[in-house]
Formats: structure tokens, sequence, C-alpha cells
């Protein structure tokens, strides 16, 4: 088949590439800059802007299924911004999808789109959890609307799944390990509270083979 990954330069999108090439798939991202590692695995690039919807319709032509990994991440920058990238850009995705046939739609959300201010989500399934209320994060707030644009345009012609890996880590992260190990080398990593307190994260080899399978 092939496959098109939105942001197939980032930490996940190199492990989604890697593990697509893997399994015999050709490969294509689509990105705003240019990466070295993936030519050096046979992935074929594609620059443009996905808050460009000609340049995400054509890019889409031929494909078999896509993964939409491509996000504006973090907490700076202003909400149009994030509106931009997120929800117009995740928009173009599903009309290219729609334009172009393509039957398969992964998508990479987010845990944040169930935030809420007042209490922690626990002891409920995935599906039982509801969207956080008065999203006030503008990643947080464009993401849960890219999430339910996803879900709504679920159909016979276009199926279409949203993942929410949480707190990514493993080789190759530049963010999360490296930050954390500098600051405990430099004996400025403090902790919240008494401990009990816990965070789930995801290693980069199952939050990759959770989309690939």
């Amino acid at each position: 088949m092939k496959i098109l990954v939105t942001g197939g330069g980032g930490f996940l999108g190199q492990a989604l590439c890697r593990g697509l090439r893997a399994r015999g798939h050709e490969v294509v991202s689509f990105q705003r800059g240019d990466y070295p590692v993936l030519q050096t695995l046979g992935v074929g690039q594609i620059r443009g802007d996905l808050a460009d919807p000609q340049a995400v319709r054509h890019a889409f032509a031929g494909i078999d299924v896509v993964f939409h990994n491509a996000a504006k991440a973090g907490a700076w920058g202003s909400y149009e911004s994030y509106h931009q990238a997120n929800v117009v850009g995740t928009q173009n995705v599903l009309d290219a999808c729609r334009a172009n046939g393509v039957p398969r739609l992964i998508y990479t959300s987010t845990p944040s789109v169930t935030h809420r201010a007042t209490h922690p989500v626990e002891g409920l399934g995935a599906d039982e959890v509801p969207y956080g209320e008065d999203l006030r994060a503008a990643y947080a707030a464009t993401k849960a609307t890219a999430e339910r644009a996803v879900l709504a345009a679920n159909d016979a012609q276009l199926a279409t799944v949203a993942l929410r890996p949480r707190l990514i880590w493993g080789p190759g992260d530049n963010h999360l390990l490296p930050r954390l190990a500098a600051r405990a080398r430099a004996g400025r990593l403090r902790m919240v509270g008494d401990g009990s307190n816990l965070v789930d994260s995801t290693y980069i080899d199952n939050a990759a083979q959770a989309h690939l399978d």
C-alpha cells in the first residue's frame, strides 16, 4: 500500500515511517521541512503546510491510508496558530481524503482533550471519558475540536480512528527525557506533592505499534 504520514519527520512520525517501511509499504511524509533520516529510510518527502488545502489535496492523490500525526503542540503561541494547525489542518486532511477516495485515516490525538479543571478523570473506560469542559489551553481545545471532526467523519467511505498517546518517550526523544536528565544532573529535579500523584506515559515503540496494528 501507499501510505502518507503527516509530520513524518517528528519523533512519533519517524517511528511510524520506520515501522511502515519495515512492513513493506511505500511511505510518503507530508511536512514543512526536509529530514535526511527519512531519505535514509526510503520515505518520500512532500513539503507543504496543512493549512494549505490545495497542497494537502495534491499530496493525498493515490494514497491508500493516511496517518495524521502532525500538530502544533506545546504551551506557547497564539490561539489562532493552534487553530490553523490543528483544526483547519485536520479539516483539510479530511477534505483531501474525501476528494481522493482515501479509505482509512488514523489520527494522533491526546488525552488532553479530556482534561477537566475541577477533578481528574479516573475509573472510566476510554469510550466513556467525556471531552473536557471549558478547555482553556489552546492545544487541548483545538485537538478536541479536531478529534471530534475526525470521529464524526467515520463512515463507509472513510474509516477513521483516533488514538491518545500520552508523554511519548524513548530512543530519539529530544524533549522529555533529556530535560528530566539535565535537571537531575543539575540537582534541580523537584518532586511535586508526596509522590503519589502519577501520570501515564507511552514508550515510543508502543505508541507506534498501537497506530500500526
